[in-house]
């Protein structure tokens, strides 16, 4: 299977390479000639200190929109009371683009960094309260009742069986929040900031560098397809009792 989607990503590119050959826009440049301008700004401080601004935005979003996700959505999985006061609110907003709040949180946050940390962590948010309430529901009646009768009280039941049962829904609401943390990252930059790859892409689009377009977009690839793996790594080491995917 990963030979498969192996072999299918290079036929695409290969196919890429072919028509750039035939002649294309000079805005679409070909993957060899991204592979190029991407190895010459290795070998600048530039894109590492632009890289090194985003993350400085998205991780940070990340980890806290995540924690009070899980929190909050197994707190409302658990306690009805919280759900009903709590839960309407979450499903009613949901479908807001985040991004369009950037000003808001920029007139009660400032300009600076602090406003487009809290809008990441406002979108990595909602994915991971959603699959951490839905983990929670899901979880087997029959376990709980099981553990009740064996004298398990409230707190050993929440460790032993609702958050095992709801981890690896919350691990997916990870990987959902993580990709979030990049595309709400991505555009902050791009309508408010000095530096990071969204502000690279800006000034690339604004003087028509399109290798250093292209240059930021692998780089931001690069970035959350690390950072997946790294989620996945860390559910297969904390989840080692559930049977992985292929």
């Amino acid at each position: 299977m990963g030979l498969a989607r192996a072999g299918f990503f290079l036929s695409l590119l290969l196919l890429w390479q072919l028509l750039s050959l035939r002649g294309l826009p000079a805005y679409v440049l070909s993957p060899l000639e991204i592979i190029r301008h991407f190895g010459e700004a290795l070998g600048s401080a530039e894109l590492y200190e632009h890289a090194r601004a985003s993350l400085g935005r998205s991780l940070p979003g990340f980890a806290i929109g995540t924690f009070f996700g899980a929190l909050l959505g197994l707190a409302a999985g658990m306690a009805r009371w919280f759900d009903r006061l709590f839960s309407p609110a979450v499903f009613v907003t949901y479908p807001v683009p985040k991004i369009v709040m950037l000003p808001i949180f920029m007139l009660w946050f400032g300009i600076g960094e602090l406003s487009k940390v809290l809008i990441i962590a406002l979108a990595c948010f909602y994915p991971v309260f959603i699959n951490a309430y839905y983990g929670v529901k899901a979880t087997p009646a029959i376990l709980v009742w099981s553990a009740l009768n064996m004298g398990a009280g409230h707190g050993a039941i929440f460790r032993r069986v609702v958050l095992p049962s709801a981890a690896p829904m919350i691990f997916a609401g990870m990987r959902v929040s993580l990709a979030l943390s990049f595309i709400v990252m991505f555009a902050a930059e791009m309508i408010n900031a000095r530096s990071g790859l969204g502000h690279l892409i800006r000034v690339a689009e604004n003087s028509l560098r399109f290798d250093l377009m292209y240059v930021s977009l692998l780089a931001v690839a690069i970035l959350g397809f690390a950072g997946d793996r790294l989620v996945r790594f860390a559910q297969r080491r904390l989840l080692a009792w559930q049977e992985q995917p292929a």
